[in-house]
């Protein structure tokens, strides 16, 4: 049944180079060891020129609403300290800075690793006296996105020696090559096994998560444990809980598989 969904049909990437707000996106890097390829691939390069362009002007960007949305929940007071995100870091465009590109880290109190979005709760919860966000909350997202947006053009780079980041890693790759569902399809399937094939109208990336949260044409904009919960739903498996261990893993695996392409947030994807 596998094979039967991807089609034979195959389309180069571009050989393009991504500039955003004149900051040159690294899209191509060297592959991690490891990985049976020689280079790590931008999904922005598999994608349509009017698709592309669109992510390469800020101003047509839809995704920038989601940044200028987040820039107010970051200067908002919430929670019972009389607290905003910007009474502690200031200016995001400074302290926010590179931030991104290094997530998720090893978080010696939870004892597991955290993503941005467990970071935020977090700092709402410990620092500002707040409720951490429900999963996918419209704040949620949109700060997130922001936070990630002040890392435009940072490669990824995740320290692996933090405490039992290894572990979670092995995890990760694990999820990531486990098939599933009554499809029979693993992460693989598609963007390891298949990448740069079409299924249906669309072309199959490397499946990167330097972009997200990313605005897609037909879904809006979407963080990276709702894309994974969506690919799994896909597969007719049973869906994970956002912020699971095996989806927190699996964001540790993916994102490493990155390693050396720019933070693109938010990117636009069909």
């Amino acid at each position: 049944m596998a094979s039967a969904a991807l089609s034979p049909a195959t389309a180069d990437p571009v050989d393009e180079k991504l500039v955003i707000d004149d900051v040159e996106i690294v899209s191509r890097a060297k592959a991690p060891e490891g990985l049976p390829f020689d280079e790590v691939l931008s999904g922005w390069l598999y994608r349509e020129a009017e698709t592309r362009a669109l992510e390469e002007d800020s101003f047509e960007n839809p995704g920038m609403l989601a940044v200028e949305r987040g820039e107010e929940v970051w200067n908002t007071v919430d929670g019972s300290q009389g607290k905003s995100c910007a009474s502690c870091h200031n200016d995001a465009a400074e302290t926010m800075k590179g931030i991104a590109a290094n997530y998720p880290k090893w978080d010696v109190d939870a004892k597991r690793p955290i993503n941005i979005e467990l970071q935020i709760d977090k700092c709402r919860i410990e620092n500002m006296g707040a409720e951490a966000y429900k999963f996918n909350a419209e704040e949620q997202v949109a700060l997130t996105t922001y936070i990630k947006h002040q890392s435009l053009g940072a490669p990824v780079s995740l320290d692996l020696t933090q405490g039992e980041l290894q572990s979670w890693w092995d995890r990760g790759k694990d999820v990531y090559y486990t098939r599933t569902g009554q499809l029979n399809l693993a992460c693989a399937s598609c963007h390891e096994a298949n990448a740069g094939k079409m299924i249906r109208a669309d072309h199959l990336s490397q499946g990167q998560a330097n972009g997200f949260p990313t605005y897609r044409l037909k879904d809006g904009l979407v963080s990276l444990h709702q894309r994974f919960r969506g690919c799994v739903r896909d597969t007719r498996a049973e869906t994970p809980k956002a912020f699971s261990d095996d989806l927190m893993a699996l964001e540790l695996y993916v994102t490493w598989r990155g390693t050396g392409l720019a933070v693109e947030t938010p990117a636009v994807r069909h």
